[in-house]
């Protein structure tokens, strides 16, 4: 996986949006080990290809997933979870039996936060420059 740090161009914006996300299995169960894992850090990458995003860093724990990624900025944190959680549970529920007798694979939660090149503080004393400009 490739650290990019460059900016997405579009027709009328230019972004770098990138979210942490962290999600666990149903009751934190341990099952995300051995081909189970390395499958969905297959799947992960495959449709996060898919979608044109890109991984800046993932860590599959064996009752966590560590996600890193960055997306459009029409993309909202809750659609990635939608399209990534809802894909690779139904593909590994299909190719693990075992996993199929969890109520689901996924919780119904996760966590995420907002990252990019530059602190927040450095931000905010670039705005309040602003004015101090010639």
């Amino acid at each position: 996986m490739e650290v990019s740090t460059s900016y997405l161009h579009k027709n009328t914006s230019v972004s770098l949006l990138r979210y942490h996300f962290v999600w666990c299995p149903k009751r934190r169960r341990k099952v995300l080990v051995g081909n189970v894992a390395l499958r969905l850090k297959e799947l992960l990458e495959d449709k996060i290809a898919e979608l044109g995003w890109r991984i800046v860093a993932m860590e599959i724990m064996p009752d966590h997933v560590h996600l890193f990624i960055g997306t459009d900025p029409d993309v909202s944190p809750t659609q990635v979870m939608h399209a990534l959680k809802g894909y690779t549970s139904r593909v590994l529920r299909q190719e693990f039996p075992k996993l199929q007798t969890m109520p689901s694979l996924w919780t119904r939660s996760y966590w995420v936060s907002t990252a990019g090149n530059v602190s927040a503080e450095t931000i905010e004393k670039y705005i309040a420059a602003q004015k101090t400009r010639d």
